[in-house]
Formats: structure tokens, sequence, C-alpha cells
């Protein structure tokens, strides 16, 4: 299915966000948003992907 990750369409098997983070090579802590809702990381293995959907993945960063 085509979903588009952080603006960027990728073409992906995942069905659902857990699924598709780790297909994408995202690790460590992150804040996810699948259609502009924030997903938290307890309910991302439950959460679906449709054709068409917008996931957006951010890691936190430090500095000053």
């Amino acid at each position: 299915m085509k979903i588009t990750i952080n603006g960027t369409l990728h073409e992906v098997s995942a069905t659902t966000v857990a699924a598709v983070l780790e297909e994408a090579g995202f690790t460590g802590k992150l804040a996810t948003a699948l259609d502009g809702d924030f997903v938290p990381a307890g309910l991302r293995a439950t959460t679906p992907l449709t054709e068409g959907a917008a996931l957006e993945v951010l890691a936190p960063m430090q500095g000053g």
C-alpha cells in the first residue's frame, strides 16, 4: 500500500503503525501521528494503516 511518511510517499507492506516503523527502520524513542492524530507508543501495534495515510514520525533531539 502507498502511504506518506514525513512528507515522502512510500510503498509499504506493513498494516500497522508499529510494523511500518520497523519496516522503515525507525528505532528509539519516537512520537507518531497518523493523519494528524497523535498515536501513543502503546497503541501503535493495534493502529491500522490505510491506503493514502499520512504518518509523521519525530525523534526528540537535545540541543540549545
